[in-house]
This record gives C-alpha cells, sequence and structure tokens, in this order.
C-alpha cells in the first residue's frame, strides 16, 4: 500500500467513528447524498428530454422527406420512369429504415427517462420517510414541496408520454 492508501484508510476509519458518535451528522451526510443525487437525475431528466426533443424534431423531418421522395416516386411511375422511381423507392426504404432506428432510440430515451423518473421518486420517498423519522411532519391537508415535485413530476412524464404517442399517430399517417 502507498502512503496516499494509508491516509485515505486512516480517514475513512476516522470519519466512520466520528458518524458512530455523532448520528445526527451522519443522517445529515446521508440527505446531502441523497440531495445530491436528485440534483444530478434532475439534471440528467433535463438532458434525457431535450434529446427526446431533438429526436421528435428529427423523426418530423424525417417523415416529411419520407412523404416528398414518396411523391417524387408517384411522379416518375406517372411520367414511366421506371429505373428513376426504382432509385427513389430504394431511397424511401433507406429513409424507412433510418426512421426505425431513431424510433428505437426514441423508446430508449424513454426507458431511460422512466428509469430517472422511478429513481427520483424513491428519493423523494426516502426524504419523506426520513423527515417522518426524525420528527419533521406537516399539519395534515398541507401540500408539502415533495408532493408538487412528484406531481410535476408525473405530469412531466404523462406529457412525454402523449407526445410520443402523438407523434407515433402522425407518423403512421
Amino acid at each position: 500500500m502507498s502512503w496516499l492508501d494509508d491516509l485515505e484508510a486512516r480517514l475513512e476509519t476516522e470519519l466512520d467513528g466520528f458518524l458512530r458518535t455523532n448520528p445526527d451528522q451522519e443522517a445529515l451526510l446521508a440527505e446531502q447524498e441523497r440531495r445530491d443525487r436528485q440534483k444530478a437525475l434532475r439534471r440528467q431528466r433535463l438532458q434525457l428530454q431535450e434529446s427526446a426533443e431533438r429526436a421528435r424534431a428529427d423523426l418530423l423531418q424525417l417523415a416529411s422527406d419520407i412523404r416528398c421522395w414518396q411523391e417524387r416516386v408517384a411522379k416518375a411511375r406517372h411520367a414511366g420512369a421506371e429505373d428513376l422511381a426504382r432509385r427513389a423507392e430504394a431511397h424511401v426504404g433507406g429513409l424507412m429504415e433510418q426512421g426505425r432506428q431513431r424510433w428505437q432510440a426514441l423508446a430508449e430515451l424513454g426507458q431511460r427517462f422512466g428509469a430517472v423518473e422511478w429513481e427520483l421518486s424513491q428519493l423523494g420517498r426516502q426524504a419523506t420517510g426520513t423527515a417522518t423519522q426524525t420528527g419533521a411532519s406537516t399539519p395534515a391537508g398541507a401540500p408539502t414541496a415533495e408532493a408538487g415535485s412528484d406531481l410535476g413530476e408525473a405530469w412531466a412524464a404523462f406529457e412525454a408520454q402523449q407526445e410520443l404517442e402523438a407523434l407515433k399517430q402522425r407518423l403512421k399517417r
């Protein structure tokens, strides 16, 4: 072991001893770690939402491109340019494959978003349990900040799901 490993082990031992003799400090440390994790998850959720918005915009543009090329196929067929029509159809097929891949990527973003939402809700429940255990309470019927944020998170997830469904419907047309 190096001197740095020794120092780290000693500091860890000192911290453990301090926390054993000061359980209130241990609770504060755990609460701070929970808050830091929530902050990181909220940042990640925002990044996922931004990525999903970009992916949705890309899918809408791709759908527009597909429609345009399908019209070109029809024009080429109507004009008797079968070779051009076949090449345009092949291009449409490639665009459709891109669309499938982008849908898969958007679905994966949705799964990651769901996992972040779930972890945030678990951390919120832990915070409520910790407040109850430490004697902190709110009057019956009083709205709490956590309840508001849980509703906000649930609403954001609902809106994201609705937008995803609407986008799927638009692309099916």
